[in-house]
């Protein structure tokens, strides 16, 4: 039973229907995970704020106490010194001589209560007394009278003042006490007191927090950036008074400007600032924060903590995306289901049609297989016959090159002979001359013929082992000395190179050759270059050599006629010849060219433009990288 192809087929409508929700739901899926990942980090960051703010309420509390207590443990000082009759003479009578005595009851208690400085006005504001009367920017003689500090305390009420001193340019908290003398004010104690070592608590514990005075200024801070600096609007009146006042000496006053600020509740607020530390700098981030603020109790100042909302925001962050994400895997979830729902029923339906197009794909694959199988068989006949006849060309080739060397040798017979008549001919003679002289005595002139024979006879024994050596069957591998081969081939062309000028620039190299087959190669090209030079007055031979990265080039050079442009399109073609009759057979450039090329060289030919002929032999070092360059 075979399935109805047009049950398989799908409704028009239902194709739209498809093709709708495949447009709109992606796009809907994707606004809902990120108007629910929105929403969790909204959620997320309100609850994390208000968990702060509780627990920061307890960490308000602490470090302003702590301010508190650091800032009251002076309060005692000041009215110490109307215990001290050296203080009332001082000031009663200045002339009395009690002025140093007093400077140095100032300094010890200076130094046991670590105090900044402390110091005794009279009524008119003039500095009589000091613990810093040792040092060069001593309190002594200033006249004080403008501070607010002295003002207060001289009308009889307790002088709490932040400034920057104008002697020292320090800034300091100065608490003042008026000192009476049967009821009435004879003059002003005060005790200097630097807070800095709460900011430095501050630093070491990476907290937050800033102290406000009064005026609305920052007087300390955990970041330098924010000191000094008004938490409030300054008006140009209020400026111009506290200028007046010296009371932050010459300092700008500028206003601390949040990029953001949100009222959460009171004393709390949601500041948000530019990110000023050294390994921000440059960025200009935004950093966030959490201020709480409360009033320091017996000062009009307020402490304000700052928590910061980075980590808060990124695991509001976090959790909005997880909501977002699971949101997204739920939706992918239950599409997939769908989806799989509707491929279950669509296989259900295609199984019967599909095993029908199995058993046919079964039979199409059995018969292709069978037809590969065959051409399978016919290829490797082929390779088979290619390989017997790659063998049978390359012992071809090799008998070429052999039949190539006899033909020279048979081409040199006459100068060979010519070669090995001369010795025999002396050797004749020699011995001749040496039985006579033996006969007669002459033992000392037998000695010089003997010697002279062996002289001949070595001669022509060189002679015979060079054509020995250049009979020899050769191999397309091996190591050849370059400077031996252009010796061996001149004592095989001997007698033809005695009316010649040769001249040698080369090296002696080992190139990457069998010393046979270079030798050949040298004896075909200095051949064809004497039988070029034949009818020259003045022949001449030029050896020239160099190397060129891994392969050494050696140029053969002569002042012959040279070769016809016709000729030189067919020079390494086999059988061609300009040489007459039975005087060459036309393969010695072609077995040349084809040694030079089985040892991954080259040959070339250059027609100088002053005559002659030049051919290039390149053939690569033996010491070269294994990575030859591929012949052109």
């Amino acid at each position: 039973m075979k399935c109805d192809p047009s049950l398989l087929r799908p409704a028009q409508p239902a194709v739209k229907s498809r093709l709708i929700r495949q447009l709109l739901l992606p796009p809907l899926v994707i606004l809902l995970m990120v108007g629910l990942g929105l929403a969790g980090y909204m959620i997320s960051e309100s609850n994390g704020i208000r968990t702060l703010s509780e627990s920061g309420e307890r960490a308000l509390e602490l470090h302003a106490r702590t301010v508190e207590s650091e800032i009251s443990k002076y309060t005692y000082l000041p009215s110490l010194l109307e215990l001290e009759d050296s203080v009332s003479r001082l000031l009663t009578d200045p002339d009395a001589g009690d002025r140093q005595a007093v400077n140095e009851y100032l300094e010890g208690l200076n130094r046991r209560s670590r105090s900044r400085a402390i110091f005794v006005l009279d009524t008119n504001g003039r500095v009589q007394a000091t613990s810093n009367w040792r040092d060069a920017d001593s309190f002594l003689g200033e006249d004080l009278a403008f501070r607010a500090y002295f003002q207060t305390a001289v009308r009889g009420e307790p002088g709490r003042f932040y400034g920057i001193g104008s002697t020292t340019g320090e800034a300091g908290y100065y608490l003042a006490h008026g000192l009476e003398e049967h009821g009435k004010i004879i003059g002003v104690a005060v005790i200097k007191v630097r807070l800095d070592t709460l900011e430095e608590r501050w630093q070491r514990a990476r907290l937050e927090a800033f102290v406000s005075d009064e005026n609305g200024i920052i007087i300390l801070s955990s970041d330098p950036a924010r000191r000094l600096k008004s938490v409030r609007p300054l008006n140009p009146q209020i400026k111009e008074r506290l200028a007046r006042s010296l009371q932050y000496y010459w300092w700008p006053l500028n206003e601390l400007q949040p990029l953001a600020r949100e009222t959460l509740a009171d004393g709390v607020e949601k500041l948000t600032f530019p990110a000023n530390s050294e390994t921000d700098k440059g960025k200009q981030r935004e950093v966030a924060y959490l201020a709480q603020t409360r009033r320091l109790a017996d000062t009009p100042w307020h402490f304000t903590l700052l928590t910061p909302l980075q980590d808060l925001r990124r695991e509001s962050m976090v959790q909005g995306i997880l909501v977002g994400v699971a949101f997204a895997l739920l939706t992918i979830l239950a599409i997939a289901w769908n989806e799989r729902r509707k491929v279950i029923a669509t296989r259900l339906a295609a199984r019967e049609a599909l095993e029908e197009a199995n058993s046919q794909l079964e039979r199409k694959i059995t018969e292709r297989t069978a037809d590969l199988r065959a051409s399978n068989e016919r290829l490797k006949g082929q390779i088979r016959e290619r390989r017997h006849a790659e063998q049978t060309l390359r012992q071809a080739q090799d008998e070429l090159v052999q039949a190539g060397k006899l033909a020279a040798i048979g081409q040199m017979s006459t100068s060979i002979a010519h070669e090995l008549n001369q010795p025999l001919a002396a050797l004749r003679t020699l011995s001749g001359n040496t039985v006579r002289f033996l006969e007669r005595g002459a033992l000392e002139t037998a000695s010089a013929n003997l010697r002279t024979m062996n002289d001949l006879i070595d001669r022509m024994g060189r002679i015979t082992a060079s054509l020995r050596s250049f009979a020899r069957r050769g191999d397309d591998r091996g190591q050849a000395s370059l400077d031996k081969a252009v010796e061996a081939t001149l004592q095989v062309l001997g007698n033809r190179m005695n009316a010649c000028q040769l001249h040698r620039q080369f090296d002696d190299q080992l190139l990457a050759i069998d010393q046979t087959r270079l030798e050949q190669i040298l004896v075909n090209l200095i051949g064809n270059a004497l039988d070029a030079m034949a009818t020259q007055a003045l022949p001449q031979l030029w050896l020239e050599g160099e190397a060129q990265g891994d392969k050494y080039r050696l140029r053969v050079r002569d002042n012959g006629h040279g070769i016809d442009p016709e000729a030189r399109k067919h020079l390494f073609e086999p059988f061609f010849t300009t040489k007459p009759g039975e005087h060459g057979l036309g393969l010695g450039l072609t077995l040349s060219a084809s040694l030079a090329t089985a040892a991954k060289g080259t040959l070339s030919v250059e027609h100088p433009a002053g005559g002659g002929t030049a051919f290039v032999l390149a053939l690569p070092l033996a010491n070269a990288p294994s990575e030859t360059v591929e012949p052109s």
